[in-house]
């Protein structure tokens, strides 16, 4: 007898295929669907389930989501760093709360839309890897998920591309109710972060100087929440040559800025490392992306006590950003994934 599957639908298309294909190949599939207190009024997610003739059920998880992902969000971003809320809401809301309130509701297994693979080992250990498509992989977010948690899961679309998931979809005649793709920040939907710090916390613009590395004053910044590591746009300082964000100085207020090569690094730290692999006792080579939108590059990650490591790069790379989420890759798999906490 084939696992109960819960599939969490949000009304898109990638987590409406997951169904589908579910359903097709024969697996009794229910679906499930979070509020987050963020999510548009006019969205009707039944329309979905009710294509695919399976049942919906829907579980208000708006104060986990608030306490465990949006205060995480403005905490980072009030001390000067960068957050990436999907790096947690996955291990925590997603395939933690929510896989709690589908196994009471009968369910073995948790399937998401995500463009990753889970690829069992001979001991029936699992294994995480990249999508097989690449431009879409989405293994990144999923670097913190236990191995507990990754036993359970199932992402369908992992062996698919992008473009065959939506002709599929229009070939089956099914209609997903949003086009939108998922996006980092979901609960902001202008993608107005300086909007949404005032109105969640009360932060409101504080100007205050822009420097360079040795201190001398170029210019005004009109609030560091408005500012990220790398960052080119809303400078306005004039020079030969672009400035970019260097670092946010939360203690005096200032933005530290200087020319691209300044933004370069050889080597970073990381924290709060989980590994889904075993965790190595010695150097070892793997390659490291920084962000999302990063292709993995050459290093050497030496771990150190307490889920540390120091990660070195073979080329120096730009805007590695405190707060970020470092993952770590032996050809397609993942091993691990933890968060930058500053140059080494």
């Amino acid at each position: 007898m084939k696992p109960l599957i819960a599939v969490a639908v949000s009304g898109g298309v990638d987590s409406m295929m997951a169904a589908a294909l579910l359903k097709t190949q024969g697996y009794p599939v229910f679906g499930i669907h979070f509020l987050t207190g963020y999510e548009p009024e006019n969205r009707d997610v039944a329309a979905v389930t009710d294509q695919l003739g399976i049942p919906l059920h829907v579980v208000d998880l708006a104060d986990a989501f608030r306490t465990r992902v949006v205060e995480y969000f403005l905490q980072t971003y009030m001390v000067g760093k960068t957050p990436n809320p999907c790096l947690v809401c996955n291990p925590v809301v997603k395939f933690g709360i929510l896989f709690e309130h589908a196994r009471h509701l009968g369910a073995d297994r948790l399937a998401t839309g995500h463009y990753a693979r889970i690829v069992p080992d001979t001991h029936q250990q699992p294994h995480l890897f990249m999508g097989v498509d690449r431009r879409k992989d989405q293994s990144y977010f999923l670097a913190f998920l236990t191995r507990h948690q990754l036993a359970w899961a199932c992402f369908p679309l992992g062996e698919m591309k992008k473009s065959d998931v939506k002709e599929l979809a229009v070939l089956e005649g099914l209609h997903p109710v949003t086009h939108k793709e998922s996006q980092d920040a979901c609960f902001i939907s202008s993608h107005r972060y300086t909007e949404f710090l005032a109105d969640q916390v009360g932060v409101v613009p504080s100007p205050g100087e822009i420097v360079d590395r040795e201190g001398r004053v170029l210019g005004r910044h009109t609030g560091l929440h408005g500012y990220t590591i790398g960052q080119r746009r809303g400078i306005n300082c004039p020079a030969a040559e672009p400035y970019y964000v260097l670092r946010l100085d939360t203690q005096k207020n200032r933005l530290v800025v200087g020319p691209r090569r300044d933004t370069l690094s050889s080597e970073c730290r990381v924290q709060g490392i989980n590994w889904i692999q075993a965790e190595p006792s010695e150097p070892m080579r793997v390659h490291t992306r920084v962000r999302y939108r990063h292709t993995a590059v050459p290093s050497t990650l030496t771990p150190h006590p307490q889920q540390q490591a120091i990660i070195g790069f073979d080329a120096p790379q730009s805007a590695i950003t405190p707060g970020q989420g470092a993952v770590f890759y032996i050809g397609e798999e993942v091993i691990g994934g933890g968060w930058i906490c500053g140059d080494s």
